[in-house]
């Protein structure tokens, strides 16, 4: 069994880095052809891709973060999605501005072109079994 530091020394080699870089650009080019299939295959192959891909490339990575600013309510379903700390982080300080009465942060405001076509993200996060995240196996 690999410990965590084995484990991340194994994946920060540059060799593991581009193939993961190599395999996720792989996954985004063939998520439409997996789309075909009945069901949201394609979605799922693509955001599969699209993680390793930002897992591994600062040029990516800095590409997501210009997109979430210009579409900050996208962004915050990506983050939901991928179910990252910082998303939960950023809707505790969301949620205790808006009971306060401050008004919505810069990056919260209803802009940009397709804004008002998109909810925001569900309120919590789904419990799924074998979460290590879920209260019951704290």
């Amino acid at each position: 069994m690999w410990k965590r530091e084995q484990w991340h020394s194994f994946v920060d080699h540059p060799v593991v880095e581009w193939s993961i870089l190599v395999l996720g650009v792989i996954l985004m080019i063939l998520s439409p052809l997996a789309g075909v299939v009945p069901g949201p295959g394609g979605i799922f192959v693509f955001a599969i891709g699209l993680a390793m891909v930002l897992k591994t490339s600062m040029w990516a990575k800095r590409r997501y973060v210009d997109f979430k600013r210009w579409q900050p309510k996208v962004g915050r379903w990506a983050d939901w999605g991928l179910r990252r700390s910082s998303a939960k982080r950023r809707e505790a300080i969301r949620k205790e501005r808006k009971e306060i009465g401050c008004p919505p942060a810069p990056d919260e405001r209803d802009e940009g072109p397709i804004e008002s076509m998109i909810p925001g993200p569900p309120v919590t996060q789904p419990e799924l079994p074998g979460d290590p995240e879920s209260p019951d196996q704290r």
